[in-house]
């Protein structure tokens, strides 16, 4: 059976106080796991990723969302979300995004959560120490911009060339002093469709 090799687990986590000068109501915690697996693709063309996306998207799923609720201290605590992946050099873009973009990695984070939105994501090439983004946004509504967030981190010995690291975030809350409004108020000053923002 097709299983990922983990060579570590990495938690971060930071807690906010005061923000912009300003002490927050309730410190702002944000955290997150990630996991530094080799990469089963490094340093070759592989046609077809499926069967490890497949068989890796569960096993890594299920154990991160399990570590990160913990940390979180509950399900129940975490009200944004979102995923990242850094590939090492001998490893291709494309195989970050397959291994964070498919369901059977998602869904266990978002299902635990109850969550309704999508994981925003961000999935890029890197070698040891680079920084590592994880966008957030709220779980169940998209265009909550207070809940627009970004953990930043950095693992000193990873990933190696021919691994990958995956990683999932999450927030307490939203941004201690959000001022700035919600989407909707954009388009509704501008006269567009809420259902469909597009629209002219």
């Amino acid at each position: 059976m097709l299983k990922p090799e983990i060579r570590k687990i990495v938690t971060f986590e930071e807690e906010t106080f005061i923000e912009g000068f300003k002490a927050t109501d309730t410190p702002l915690r944000l955290f997150a796991v990630a996991a530094v697996i080799t990469n089963p693709w490094a340093g070759r063309y592989v046609e077809d990723l499926k069967p490890e996306i497949q068989a890796y998207g569960p096993i890594l799923g299920k154990l991160m969302t399990d570590k990160i609720i913990n940390l979180a201290g509950g399900a129940d605590k975490i009200q944004a979300y979102g995923k990242a992946a850094v590939v090492g050099l001998n490893g291709e873009i494309e195989h970050a995004s397959g291994l964070i973009h498919t369901l059977r990695f998602g869904n266990f984070y978002r299902e635990a959560l109850s969550a309704s939105s999508y994981l925003s994501f961000t999935n890029i090439r890197g070698t040891a120490n680079s920084p590592i983004m994880v966008p957030l946004m709220d779980k169940d509504d998209v265009g909550r911009r207070s809940h627009y967030l970004t953990i930043q981190f950095a693992i000193p010995d990873a990933p190696r060339d021919d691994e990958v690291v995956i990683v999932l975030g999450g927030a307490t809350g939203g941004r201690p002093h959000h001022r700035i409004g919600d989407r909707y108020q954009d388009l509704k000053d501008l006269g567009r469709d809420l259902d469909n923002p597009a629209a002219v």
